[in-house]
C-alpha cells in the first residue's frame, strides 16, 4: 500500500474529487484527516471513508480563517501523531468570467481562497511535515495554462497560476527538510461539476448526455474523458514515498486534451 502508516490531510473533502481522494488515501493504507466547511457531508464522507471512525477524524474548516487551518493541522497531530501528507484540494470555483465580467470583491473571494487560503493551510501543517520529511500535494487546474474561450475564468485561472508559481518557491525552500511540494492538475474531470455540465448542455441541445460527453471526448488524445478518480489516484502517488524524488513539479491529468 502506498500511504501504509501515513497521515493524510485532505483540505476541501467535497462530494466530488475531495471524497475520492480520502476514499484512495484510506484504501493505500493512511489515516485520513478531512477538513471542508460543511460539517454534514463531512460526517457522511468519512462514515464512507472508515466506518468504524478508527483511521477518519474531521472538522469543519474555513481555509479563509487562519486559526481554522491550524486547528485542522492540530487535530490531525493530536489524533495521529504526525502530518506525512497534505492535499489542498479546497478551492472556489464558482466565478465564471473576464476582466469585465468579475467583480474586484469576487477576485478577491477567489485568490483568498484558492492562493491565500491554501498557502494557510500549508503553513500550519509544515512544522509537522518538516519533521520527519513528507509532501504536500495542491490541486491545481488546466485552466491557468490553456485559456477555456467559451468558458472563461479569469479569476481562477489567476489563482490556481499563482498557486502553482508558489509550489515551485516552496519546494526549494522546504527541499532541505525533505518536503515535496507537487502540483496536479485536471483538465475536464469526469465527476459531479461535468455531470451537471453534460445535463445542462443535453437539455440546452437537445441532444443526448451521450452525444454531449462524445464531443468532449473527442478532444482529447485518449478516447476518454479523465475522472476525479483518476486525478485521486496522481494524487495519491504524489503523497507517497514512490514519489520521493519528485518535486516541483505539475502533472496533467487529461488524457492528453494539452501537453506541454
Amino acid at each position: 500500500m502506498l500511504l501504509a502508516d501515513k497521515t493524510v490531510i485532505v483540505s476541501g473533502t467535497g462530494p466530488g474529487l475531495g471524497r475520492e481522494i480520502a476514499l484512495a488515501a484510506m484504501r493505500e493504507g493512511a489515516n485520513v484527516v478531512l477538513g471542508a466547511r460543511n460539517a454534514d457531508r463531512l460526517a457522511e464522507i468519512a462514515d464512507e471513508v472508515d466506518p468504524t471512525g478508527a483511521r477518519v477524524v474531521w472538522q469543519p474548516t474555513d481555509i479563509t480563517d487562519h486559526a481554522q487551518t491550524e486547528a485542522l493541522a492540530a487535530l490531525a497531530v493530536k489524533r495521529f501523531g504526525t502530518i506525512d501528507a497534505l492535499v489542498n484540494c479546497a478551492a472556489l470555483d464558482t466565478v465564471a468570467g473576464g476582466l469585465e465580467q468579475t467583480s474586484w470583491d469576487d477576485l478577491r473571494a477567489v485568490l483568498e481562497t484558492n492562493l491565500v487560503g491554501s498557502l494557510a493551510m500549508t503553513k500550519a501543517a509544515m512544522p509537522a511535515l518538516r519533521r520527519d520529511g513528507g509532501a504536500v500535494v495542491f490541486v491545481g487546474s488546466q485552466v491557468d495554462m490553456k485559456v477555456v474561450v467559451d468558458h472563461p475564468q479569469l479569476a481562477y485561472a489567476a489563482s490556481k497560476a499563482g498557486l502553482r508559481t508558489a509550489a515551485h518557491y516552496l519546494a526549494q525552500e522546504y527541499g532541505p527538510d525533505r518536503v515535496r511540494v507537487n502540483t496536479v492538475s485536471p483538465g475536464w474531470m469526469l465527476g459531479p461539476p461535468v455531470e451537471a455540465y453534460l445535463g445542462y448542455m443535453s437539455a440546452a441541445q437537445q441532444v443526448s448526455r451521450e452525444a454531449v460527453l462524445a464531443d468532449l471526448e473527442q478532444k482529447m488524445a485518449l478516447p476518454y474523458l479523465a475522472s476525479d478518480g483518476d486525478t485521486a489516484e496522481a494524487v495519491v502517488f504524489l503523497a507517497s514515498d514512490r514519489a520521493r524524488g519528485i518535486t516541483g513539479q505539475t502533472l496533467l491529468v487529461n488524457a492528453g486534451e494539452y501537453m506541454r
